[in-house]
């Protein structure tokens, strides 16, 4: 089956395409699998990379003369946010230090803008009838799931290959109000892996002169670091575009180490304008005393300066491309010269990006889950879990061993083909 070309495929090419297929389904299902491509988990190898972290302060708990182990210093500590600030393309002094979850301060931005509003009260977003956010798609289900916790409706534009749809950004701001927000994954987005061209950020930094004041750009770089390519794609500095046109109120970034060191016991942090850091700080101030600032003394340990957290991420690199190669070595293989299948090739993140035909990826993820591999549910790269073509699947190869991932790749590739051989039947 080596030209793989299902629109054009006769009907008793297909049929015989179809019975092997079953029969080899057949022969996979028979093996009683139990593997898991769903979340973009850093594998046991990669954390093995940080367990220094253990015992790295060695009774020591002071630094410049600040006890790490008392409380105080809400924002976290000065020399953290010089050691990060760069990977977000921000200025040390627009940085906050926070616990170990991005997720939690995005979260949390968002809980103080509904609520209390960045001018006070009458600036909440609780206030409008029907706050909405942009969301560019296929996304990240859990920043989905944070505007459903909250009700805020979700508009979705497409991303394309240089970051979202701006023409239909810019069209929905400029006709509806009461959007107070856009979520952004700009490098290595997921799950597609692009990374936002200079032109995308600098019409996203002057989104701001035609939203309302309340509009609120939450960019999260959760990939930043994150490279499988030593050729990857630098991403452009949003604050500094921002700043250049005025704009950077509406601008809040986002960063951490969960896939960096340990993914439960990291470091998180943001940065934004020092209006928007008064509310943040002054909500978080009434829930807390100071973040963990021992971890945060034990990360500055470990990584020491930018030329540590660079050698740290190079060994990342390399435990991930091979991972990445196993996938993308199998779809080149079985879909080279196919209309069935497409797929992103990402320089770096965590995530590839597939698109069966139209109607099919729920098929395939079910297919899938009857020979023993679990991938992420299809639809869930869209708000509130509905992909309307039904044809997209994110694919996280991050935590399976090499042998595991070409074991389940050999099984999906068997089930895009088995389903696209039965649709195209189907229509005989």
């Amino acid at each position: 089956m080596n030209t793989f070309q299902v629109a054009t495929a006769d009907q008793q090419t297909l049929s015989n395409w179809q019975a092997s297929l079953s029969a080899e389904f057949a022969q996979l299902k028979a093996k009683g699998l139990a593997l898991d491509l769903t979340r973009g988990k850093p594998s046991s190898a990669q954390l093995d990379l940080s367990n220094r972290l253990d015992g790295i302060l060695d009774g020591d708990y002071f630094f410049n003369g600040t006890d790490c182990r008392n409380y105080g210093g809400l924002d976290g500590l000065t020399a953290l946010k010089q050691l990060f600030a760069p990977s977000l393309g921000a200025d040390s002094e627009d940085m906050i230090i926070g616990g170990n979850s991005s997720l939690t301060m995005m979260y949390q931005t968002i809980l103080f803008h509904y609520l209390y509003g960045a001018d006070g009260p009458d600036s909440a977003w609780k206030n409008l009838k029907a706050p909405k956010f942009i969301c560019p798609v296929p996304g990240y289900d859990r920043h989905f799931s944070i505007c459903e916790d909250f009700g805020i409706e979700m508009l979705c534009v497409d991303l394309l290959p240089d970051g979202p749809d701006m023409d239909a950004v810019e069209a929905l701001l400029k006709h509806d109000p009461e959007i107070v927000g856009m979520w952004n994954v700009p490098r290595f987005s997921n799950p597609t892996g692009i990374v936002y061209s200079d032109e995308c950020i600098q019409r996203i930094a002057n989104l701001g002169a035609i939203a309302q004041a309340h509009f609120r750009v939450l960019w999260d770089n959760a990939y930043a670091l994150h490279t499988i390519s030593d050729t990857a794609a630098t991403l452009g500095s949003i604050s500094k575009a921002a700043k250049q046109c005025g704009n950077y109120d509406h601008i809040i970034e986002f960063g951490s180490t969960s896939k960096v060191t340990f993914a439960g016991a990291g470091v998180a942090y943001m940065a934004c304008s020092e209006k928007n850091r008064q509310v943040f700080l002054k909500h978080l101030g009434m829930s807390s005393i100071g973040p963990d600032k021992v971890n945060q003394l034990r990360h500055l340990k470990f990584f020491s300066d930018a030329e540590g957290l660079a050698a740290h991420m190079q060994l990342h690199s390399e435990l991930l491309q091979p991972r990445f190669a196993a996938v993308l070595d199998q779809l080149s293989e079985q879909f080279s010269d196919s209309d069935a299948l497409s797929w992103t090739i990402p320089e770096g993140g965590y995530f590839i990006s597939v698109d069966t035909l139209p109607g099919l990826a729920s098929q395939v993820v079910a297919l899938a889950a009857d020979c023993g591999v679990k991938l992420t549910p299809a639809g869930a790269t869209y708000p509130y879990g509905k992909d309307p073509s039904d044809k997209n699947i994110r694919l996280a190869p991050s935590f399976p061993s090499v042998a595991d991932i070409q074991t389940a790749m050999e099984i999906f590739c068997c089930c895009v083909k088995l389903a696209s051989v039965e649709q195209a039947l189907a229509q005989f």
